[in-house]
């Protein structure tokens, strides 16, 4: 669609034309209207008026844009009661993830650290960041805030702005370039910021919500097709791309992808338009490959080349998909959402990729029998639907029951997209579903119906459409402070910059309070395990799992800490600990107080290291003595 054919749509039924609030018959020069002089000079005098001060589209923008800010507030007030001491219902590892990468966008800021890679987290064998999702184009800009206020609170804005961002973006994209109605790139821009695609991944995701460079990239795509500066349009596109890449790299090969499939239908309709777009769109996206493939080269040959690097997926994720009926049912954090009844429909409250319900769903085919001959109509229905079956996933199921297997299969394997979670096609279903909600506001203004009319069905069309999934606020649940001897530096006699500190139990996926306790205070130190993607058993090249190499320490401690039972240990479990504690570097053992399970695991430590000491709000064991080679 060119804003051409916009125009030529709205074309047969153009609005009136607005009141001019600053003609001469309303503001004469004299101040005074003709016909209320006053008496002195023959005039009458002049009634002051109250009038509303003038519907201008800076005004309607405004509102517009403070619109959505607000949704995201809403949609995030519960966290920001308290930043740092909830998280978001269910699942806490991400949060704490993300807070650790912010916290490495600190260090690299302040103290030159190398951006990609970090021994702060899994010491020694450390984490490649490039292949997990640092951020950093993120995590740097909001270095003032996070060393102001914490990683906590640099977080939940990251999602506030993530949700109200994109919403923005898409907003203004549409406004400015593809239609003419501003309530219709609303309806768009509010559907891509605030689907319940986006609220599922906001209390985990920043990364993935933060999608507001996407419609700048998309918008750049149509343009090289009839570029006249195609070198300086590809380059711009490759700024785009090298920014986004460090946002997240995969909505960045979702977006990629959703612009060949959607230009591809486009040219099967009208395969006349590839004599005039092929040069211009050769020249740019080589330009593009060449200046963005140059800014990436590096930090790509660590992702894929580099120290604790992997090729493809656990398989934990590999084979996530959307269940067909996902896409008919409201999504859990909407008004019309129930997650007990959603239970299965997604891998997990985190990937609720579809979930538009019946409504939605039914009104988006509705939209796409209604403007079947549009050409934009029909590309967009067919990207949506070719994605929306991709994130199925390898067995295609209906409510529970496996029916069939999914094309997915077959594309698994293939580079690149051995990387992808496939339930995520969904978020490209997302977007086009958003646009053909905004093509048909757009395209209902020039109905020969009286406007009164015309306007009350649109409202009622979208209250049914957006109101079942009208975002809520989300849940969150309580979580456990930072201790005060983390916060009170009371380490930092202990632990030098060679050696790690311990957290019990050992962060793992599960376990991740360690890690906000490094990022509380900026990784100044390093510790064991974590929560990340690095290859099976730490090979480099191997395939991709969640957590370094096993340690005997840490499966034992989380055994403890799940199940609540002191474990008898004999000689081996013992040297094996301390086998491990002598790989770590460890220097102190440290376990809460209040730690779920406390005392069983501290009676279990005390049976690998001796008796500990109570120091603030936590119980301390320092093991320099048996770790350090110069100590012994």
């Amino acid at each position: 669609m060119t804003p051409a054919d916009t125009r030529a749509d709205s074309a047969t039924a153009a609005p009136p034309k607005p009141v001019d609030f600053h003609s001469a018959s309303v503001f004469p020069r004299n101040g005074v209207a003709a016909g209320n002089r006053s008496p002195e000079s023959g005039r009458a005098p002049a009634r002051r008026r109250f009038r509303l001060p003038p519907w201008t589209p800076r005004r309607q923008h405004l509102v517009v844009v403070g619109g959505f800010l607000l949704t995201a507030l809403w949609v995030t007030s519960q966290i920001w009661v308290d930043p740092a001491g909830r998280v978001a219902a269910l699942y806490s590892s991400d949060p704490a993830q993300v807070q650790f990468f912010l916290a490495h966008s600190v260090r690299v800021v302040l103290y030159g650290e190398f951006p990609f890679i970090t021994e702060q987290l899994n010491y020694p064998d450390g984490v490649n960041l490039m292949a997990n999702t640092a951020i950093l184009a993120l995590g740097i800009p909001m270095v003032p805030v996070t060393l102001l206020f914490g990683p906590a609170v640099t977080f939940v804005l990251l999602v506030t702005l993530g949700l109200a961002g994109t919403a923005t973006a898409w907003y203004v994209v549409l406004t400015r370039h593809l239609l003419r109605s501003r309530l219709a790139a609303a309806v768009g821009g509010w559907f891509c910021g605030f689907s319940p695609a986006m609220l599922s991944h906001a209390n985990w995701h920043p990364n993935i919500i933060s999608q507001f460079l996407l419609p700048f990239i998309v918008w750049r795509v149509l343009v090289i097709t009839r570029s006249r500066r195609p070198y300086r349009d590809g380059l711009l596109l490759a700024l785009l791309v090298t920014v986004q890449a460090f946002i997240n790299e995969e909505i960045l090969l979702f977006t990629a992808m959703a612009c060949g499939v959607f230009l591809a239908a486009v040219l099967v309709q009208r395969p006349q338009l590839w004599r005039a777009a092929w040069r211009p769109l050769g020249k740019a996206l080589a330009t593009c490959t060449v200046v963005a493939g140059a800014l990436l080269a590096y930090p790509l040959y660590v992702q894929f080349a580099g120290p604790m690097a992997y090729h493809g997926l656990s398989d934990a994720v590999r084979d996530y998909g959307n269940d067909i009926a996902a896409f008919v049912a409201p999504g859990s954090p909407t008004l019309g959402g129930d997650d007990l009844a959603n239970t299965g429909l997604a891998p997990n409250y985190s990937e609720e990729n579809a979930f538009f319900g019946w409504s939605l769903s039914l009104i988006a085919v509705g939209i796409v029998l209604w403007l079947r001959h549009d050409v934009v109509v029909r590309a967009l229905a067919a990207t949506g639907v070719f994605f929306a079956v991709l994130s199925l996933g390898e067995r295609i199921s209906w409510w529970g029951q496996e029916i069939g297997v999914g094309p997915w299969e077959w594309l698994v394997r293939l580079p690149l997209l051995d990387a992808v979670v496939p339930t995520r096609f969904g978020l490209i279903t997302t977007v086009t579903v958003g646009l053909l909600l905004a093509l048909a506001v757009e395209r209902s203004r020039p109905l020969p119906l009286p406007r009164r009319t015309l306007r009350l069905r649109t409202a009622a069309g979208l209250a049914l459409a957006l109101l079942p999934i009208a975002p809520m606020p989300l849940p969150v649940t309580s979580r456990p402070p930072v201790p005060d001897f983390i916060t009170a530096d009371r380490w930092r006699g202990y632990v030098a910059a060679d050696q790690t500190l311990v957290p019990i139990p050992v962060p793992s996926m599960g376990n991740t309070h360690g890690m906000r306790w490094a990022a509380a205070v900026d990784l100044d130190f390093k510790i064991p395990g974590g929560y990340f993607l690095a290859p099976r058993n730490g090979n480099t090249g191997d395939p991709g799992r969640f957590g370094g190499r096993p340690s005997g320490l840490g499966t034992l401690l989380n055994e403890v800490a799940s199940t609540g039972r002191t474990l008898s240990l004999d000689d081996r479990q013992r040297r094996r600990a301390l086998d491990d504690l002598r790989h770590w570097r460890a220097a102190i053992l440290v376990l809460p107080v209040d730690q779920h399970h406390a005392e069983p695991l501290r009676l279990t430590v005390e049976q690998l290291v001796g008796p500990g000491e109570r120091e603030l709000d936590v119980w301390v064991w320092d093991v320099r003595a048996l770790t350090d080679p110069a100590a012994a």
